[in-house]
């Protein structure tokens, strides 16, 4: 190779090194700009929910109130009836009060009449004892009716006490229930009924300003609802924006790559491409020793595991997972300190096995540590998990944030390379590395 040739290769090289360099730094603040959007997405979604819920609750307030002012409106027309029932009660009591009296005038006469009867008879009697034995018959008569007349006149009497007894409760009665609105008297019955009154007029006052107040913060909060929505909307708008600058920096990164002009991810994509030929071997000499079938190998019947959180689930060719996955994802680890896990995963993103350190069993309750620390037996169909379980092309290049949980996140690269058994595509294997 002539010199000028030597020099345009090496300028070439550098070229190509620079903008490798270039668009894996475009890469990551992609991948940084995806990320902050997707949890702005989700606050903004907890926010909208929260929202509606309070709009919700405002108008339940709304028609309680509407209630209230039902309600009371009902209870003053009862009050009403109350009070004309009492006013009836109270003509009839002066009814009653006026016969009591015209009862105790009687006797009075009564008595008065059976005082002077008494005195004829004593009369009587005294002028038939002076005539001897003629008026001995007439005497008797008279007798009897002193006596008639003694008790007329106390009977007279008990009947006096005791209407004047009715007269003076009766009284006390109509006084607890008169209404004398022209001497601005009123009786103690009335005067409850008119706090009772009172206090349901406040009531429906302070509900009907309650009512006005809760009209007004609905409006605001249907308002707020609305603009909730809206920038939900225009957040999402961004992130499919975001995700095509995501997919053309990805895409930059791969066209870099496969130059023929080794750059940085070179090793991992060279590495990710022996491991998904190794773990094809590995799966293809299990179908053909009879280790599994075809079908089992292809299951996609995934069986949920109960009490697991995240959900954690099995299907029919974990056990064989398990026994040969392992042997290649781990000699991956040892590629670099940058790489964080290679795992195979099949076509819809489940992972049957992890690298052993994040294969630890779930702790109950602790969702934050299984997330970060249980992460086999786990469908990964986010974005990057799905896009690597399906890709077919030679490599996949992606940038993302990983969940670690508890609100951790880390900014990586994955490579991705397709695995073939026996001619179907069964999965993918990911290899994942930090800038």
């Amino acid at each position: 190779m002539t010199e000028p040739a030597v020099g345009a290769a090496m300028d070439a090289r550098a070229l190509v090194q620079s903008l490798q360099q270039e668009t894996s730094g475009l890469g990551r603040e992609a991948a940084e700009v995806r990320g902050v959007l997707d949890d702005s997405i989700r606050s903004a979604q907890r926010q909208q929910q929260a929202v509606s819920t309070l709009a919700q609750h405002l108008r339940a307030i709304v028609e309680a109130q509407d209630g209230i002012g039902h309600v009371t409106e009902h209870s003053l027309q009862a009050v009403g009836r109350a009070r004309e029932a009492v006013e009836g009660v109270g003509h009839g009591v002066a009814g009653v009060v006026d016969t009591l009296r015209e009862v105790a005038d009687a006797a009075q006469q009564i008595t008065q009449i059976a005082m002077q009867t008494r005195l004829v008879a004593f009369n009587a009697s005294v002028e038939a004892k002076r005539a001897g034995e003629a008026g001995r018959g007439f005497a008797v008569v008279a007798d009897a009716v002193k006596d008639l007349a003694a008790r007329v006149e106390a009977s007279s009497k008990q009947i006096m006490s005791t209407v004047g007894t009715l007269d003076e409760r009766i009284g006390t009665l109509a006084r607890e229930i008169r209404s004398d609105g022209s001497e601005g008297r009123q009786g103690t019955f009335h005067a409850a009924l008119a706090e009772v009154e009172s206090g349901v007029q406040r009531i429906a006052q302070a509900a009907a300003h309650s009512r006005q107040l809760s009209t007004g913060m609905n409006e605001e909060m249907a308002l707020i609802e609305r603009e909730t929505a809206q920038t939900t909307q225009a957040l999402q708008q961004a992130l499919q924006r975001s995700e095509s600058f995501l997919k053309l920096s990805e895409r930059m990164m791969e066209l870099t790559a496969a130059s023929g002009i080794e750059t940085e991810d070179t090793p991992y994509i060279q590495a990710a491409q022996q491991a998904a030929s190794e773990i094809a071997q590995l799966l293809e000499e299990a179908v053909r020793s009879g280790a599994i079938s075809l079908e089992d190998l292809f299951d996609e019947q995934y069986r949920p595991l109960p009490g697991t959180n995240p959900p954690q689930c099995e299907t029919r060719f974990v056990a064989l997972a398990d026994r040969l996955f392992p042997q290649v994802q781990e000699k991956m680890l040892q590629l670099s300190p940058k790489v964080v896990f290679c795992i195979a995963v099949d076509r819809n993103g489940y992972v049957p096995t992890h690298n052993r350190k994040y294969c630890q069993p779930q702790r109950p309750g602790d969702v934050v540590w299984n997330t970060a620390h249980s992460r086999y037996r786990r469908i990964f169909n986010d974005r990057t998990g799905l896009a690597s379980a399906r890709n077919r092309r030679p490599f996949l290049l992606q940038t993302y944030r990983r969940d670690m949980g508890g609100g951790r996140f880390v900014l990586m690269k994955e490579v991705s390379a397709p695995i073939e058994v026996l001619g179907r595509h069964w999965g993918g294997l990911r290899l994942a590395y930090q800038f």
